[in-house]
């Protein structure tokens, strides 16, 4: 894999590449005075608005502003065409590998996955044994992230099937940019992004349970001081939806009600971004104050959706991802179109060997580790932190992942200095139901520390508007 940084603007040679031709003359004229003003103000309008999000591990109540970058990340129509059809086909894979895990589990006697690695997987839920879901659809909203490196090439970095977060602020970017500089809309023909509440709702509506025609849908959330709260209610009022905690809703005869002052009303879709420890403490943590009792009979009986669906976990999990293309040839037969990243598992001693003789070359992840916590990026640590991390992975190996340290590609970005390059990646949005669908374009997180390849909003990170052309 190449180490060096595809720059997203500009080739090897310096040349601008065609797609930010007319984007490069307008940013040209801009007096810097300017771009700092819009800056300060894209800062109090977002401070205004609320579009905050909570840290764990700091004080209850603290909130921060995710930073918003004003240079926006353009996509040339062909290029995201060619990415749309490798997240499809992903998605697609993912979706009949959790069916079958939970039915027949094919893929597992043909030996093409280690039973071992999905049965005992912390994310393996054998309480879905058997249950049919809606169109055989488990992750109905996937976060793929994805990277480019030296050469343009681009890779999956990972899956979020569990409650992927961030397409709020997809959509706020737009919004804020549309706000700031009306006149760029008009130089370019740039792929909307705005419906994509419309699309969801119309995606949870068409997997309701059988004989369901004008299901209710809810938004179920943890409550306001889970991290991505603001994204919760900013969704249920784009949909026009109902934002409930677990104790608005009860069980009665395996079916979900929900209390409303003109008396209980039944709930036929439920959008969960809590996870599924917390669904329901009759079955999973008992010490949950924030689920539904009896919700797993109600969703075993096929009376309501959960959307994602419980369960949906282990094919995120890093232990997993490297058996994703395997999924596709088995699943679709066909040869995957999105390449994965080198994983080594370090279970497997000769992948331990190796990773322990370069741990300063590579990142290190937890399996079941999310937000950037919980990983070592080889050249970005101290000695000490290595070897910290090296007696971490030694006690319990089969918790960890390594991968080589990818040379992220870079885009020109406003920062206190000026107009300089820092590294992204792209989080895409797809949607399952009875068709699969996405806005084209996703999140674009970028990595505002000078030199940082971490791009998480809780490691510093920040946004950029993410613009596809149409023409």
């Amino acid at each position: 894999m190449s180490t060096q940084f595809y720059n997203e603007m500009y080739d090897a040679a310096g040349t601008l590449r065609p797609h930010y031709q007319a984007f490069a003359e307008w940013l040209a004229a801009m007096p810097p005075e300017r771009l700092a003003r819009k800056q300060v103000e894209a800062d109090t309008a977002f401070h205004r608005v609320g579009i905050t999000f909570a840290v764990y591990g700091e004080e209850a109540g603290t909130e921060r502003l995710i930073p918003f970058d004003i240079i926006p990340r353009i996509i040339p129509a062909a290029e995201w065409t060619a990415l749309q059809a490798g997240l499809w086909q992903r998605v697609k894979a993912l979706n009949a590998f959790l069916n079958d895990i939970y039915h027949e589990q094919e893929i597992l006697r043909a030996g093409r996955i280690p039973a071992e690695q999905v049965l005992n997987n912390a994310q393996f839920r054998s309480e879905m044994m058997g249950v049919d879901v809606p169109s055989g659809i488990y992750a109905h909203i996937a976060g793929v992230d994805i990277v480019r490196a030296g050469a343009g090439e681009s890779y999956v970095l990972e899956d979020n099937l569990r409650v992927p977060s961030g397409v709020s602020y997809m959509i706020e970017d737009r919004k804020m940019m549309m706000r700031l500089f009306p006149e760029l809309f008009s130089r370019h023909m740039i792929a909307p992004v705005q419906h994509y509440p419309d699309m969801l709702l119309e995606n949870l509506r068409t997997v309701a349970p059988k004989g369901v025609t004008n299901p209710t849908v809810v938004l179920l959330t943890p409550g306001a001081y889970n991290s991505a709260y603001f994204e919760h209610t900013f969704l249920a009022q784009q949909m026009g939806i109902e934002l409930v905690e677990g104790r608005d809703l009860f069980v009665k005869d395996e079916t979900v009600f929900m209390r409303t002052t003109q008396g209980p009303q039944r709930v036929d879709v439920i959008y969960r971004r809590l996870d599924d420890d917390f669904l329901d403490p009759l079955v999973f943590n008992k010490e949950s104050m924030l689920g539904v009792p009896g919700l797993l009979s109600a969703y075993r009986a096929g009376h309501v959706t959960l959307a994602n669906a419980i369960g949906a976990g282990v094919a995120d999990d890093k232990s997993i991802y490297p058996y994703v293309p395997e999924m596709i040839r088995f699943y679709l037969g066909e040869e995957p179109t999105l390449n994965n990243v080198p994983t080594w598992m370090l279970r497997k001693p000769d992948d331990l060997k190796y990773v322990l003789a370069h741990l300063p070359e590579l990142v290190v992840k937890e399996v079941h580790g999310a937000g950037g916590y919980g990983m070592l990026v080889g050249p970005a640590s101290t000695a000490a932190e290595i070897e910290d991390f090296r007696a971490r992975i030694i006690a319990a190996p089969e918790k960890y992942i390594a991968q080589p340290t990818l040379a992220l590609s870079n885009c020109p970005t406003f920062v206190e200095s000026g107009i300089a390059p820092r590294h992204l990646d792209l989080r895409p949005f797809v949607l399952s139901g009875k068709q699969i669908g996405m806005v084209p374009g996703g999140l674009t997180r970028v990595a505002l520390r000078e030199g940082s390849l971490v791009v998480n909003s809780s490691q510093g990170g920040g946004t950029k508007d993410t613009w596809v052309l149409e023409n």
